[in-house]
Order: C-alpha cells, then structure tokens, then sequence
C-alpha cells in the first residue's frame, strides 16, 4: 500500500475516533448511533438515476462539508440538539474513508477520488 493511501485512511480513522469520542461526551444515545450509522448510504439511491446523478447525491452527503457547515450554523444559532446526529455522519464519512471509500467520479460506482474500489 502506498503511503498517500495509508495517511487518508489514517487519517479517515482518525476522525471516525474523535467524532465517535465527542459522541460520546454528548451523552447520545448508541442506540440511535447504531441506527443512523449506514443512513449516509441512502445516497447511493441517486444511482437509479444514473451514473451522473447517483455520483452527485453519494458525494452530497460523503463529504465533509455539509455536516461540518450544518454544525457550524448550530454553533452560530445555539442549536446543539442536532449535533449527535452531525457526529455520526461524520463517522460514517471517516469510516469510508477508513475503508478506502471516496468519494466518486461519475464513470462507474468503483472509480473513486482514493483509486478504484
């Protein structure tokens, strides 16, 4: 394994410990973390679209930026209520990454920003 490859799934794991530790510092339930887990994959349902629109909706919602900016604007407005659920879409995200899971190119499902899965 090359050694890019192995800093993003350090990396990937790495954020998977701290937002499943901040979880945790929550006092939220494991029950719903169990739950919610998969959810982000739900996005994989853009595929029935197609390639293109399958490939947009899996990247929407495996990328950091939605939860992290949805987080920041609960910080902003003193909304902490949403955050356990941020977390484990972030966790979710780092274990993929962990995984070797990218995000993807609209060639086909296994063509990823991380190589071909």
């Amino acid at each position: 394994m090359s050694l890019p490859k192995l800093l993003l799934r350090a990396e990937g794991a790495t954020v998977l410990i701290a937002s499943v530790l901040a979880y945790r510092a929550l006092h939220a339930s494991w029950a719903w973390f169990a739950v919610l887990f998969l959810t982000p994959d739900l996005g994989m349902l853009g595929y029935l679209a197609g390639v293109k629109v399958g490939s947009a909706c899996y990247n929407a919602v495996h990328t950091y930026l939605l939860p992290l900016g949805l987080g920041a604007l609960c910080f902003a407005a003193h909304q902490l209520a949403p955050l356990p659920w941020l977390l484990i879409w972030i966790a979710h995200i780092g274990f993929d990454r962990m995984a070797d899971y990218g995000l993807k190119y609209a060639t086909t499902f296994k063509d990823t920003h991380l190589g071909r899965v």
